[in-house]
């Protein structure tokens, strides 16, 4: 098949599968709301700086390894989990913000919740990838989504403070979420790393399930 024909055929399957015309869509229209309903464009503007490449990547890793509709689906969840929390700043979620004063938290703990489901969501499509490439190393497809999601968590947190000190060093707190607590960083990857351990653990179980 020429390269041609093969960017073609991805083109296809990209747009002839509902649940990823679907998730497009949906993801469109919030994406745009979100933005024109954001209470601080500025910091809605960074929050979503590293959407679109995310977007890029996954149109990437789909085209050349078809990932399922689950995949699919939590990739797009995370997503807009995340655009709800740019469209209010993360530590003026109103979800967060209710909860915080229905069990009477110290903190809007949406942007925990954000991190744990980055870790809890991503870790499939990630293990889906490596377990097309690495079918003769059966462990690797379940360690290499752990290292990832932590990998990631930490590189996230030292984009914010790049984006944070060039751009908003007046409103750093706002951005990065912190709300007082010095070890926020820390305890964003922590919990993403828990999220992706309970992920693997669950995607662990599964296959054992279809192995018997």
């Amino acid at each position: 098949m020429s390269l041609v024909k093969a960017r073609n055929s991805h083109k296809i399957l990209l747009f002839r599968n509902p649940v990823l015309t679907g998730s497009i869509l949906v993801f469109i229209v919030f994406w745009l709301y979100s933005g024109f309903a954001t209470t601080d464009f500025l910091n809605w503007i960074l929050e979503n700086m590293l959407t679109l490449p995310g977007i890029i990547a996954f149109g990437f890793f789909y085209s050349r390894y078809s990932l399922s509709d689950k995949s699919i689906i939590f990739v797009f969840l995370f997503l807009l989990l995340h655009l709800y929390g740019s469209q209010y700043t993360y530590q003026e979620n109103p979800v967060g913000r209710w909860l915080q004063e229905a069990f009477s938290l110290q903190r809007n703990h949406y942007d925990r919740f954000v991190h744990f489901s980055f870790g809890l969501l991503m870790a499939l499509p990630i293990y889906e990838i490596c377990r097309y490439h690495l079918k003769s190393a059966k462990w690797l497809p379940y360690l290499i989504p752990l290292e990832l999601t932590l990998s990631m968590s930490v590189f996230f947190e030292l984009i914010e403070w790049v984006f944070a000190t060039l751009f908003v060093q007046e409103k750093a707190s706002v951005y990065l979420g912190m709300q007082g607590d010095i070890w926020d960083a820390q305890k964003d990857v922590a919990v993403a790393f828990l999220g992706a351990v309970l992920a693997v653990l669950g995607i662990w179980l599964s296959t054992q399930k279809g192995d018997q």
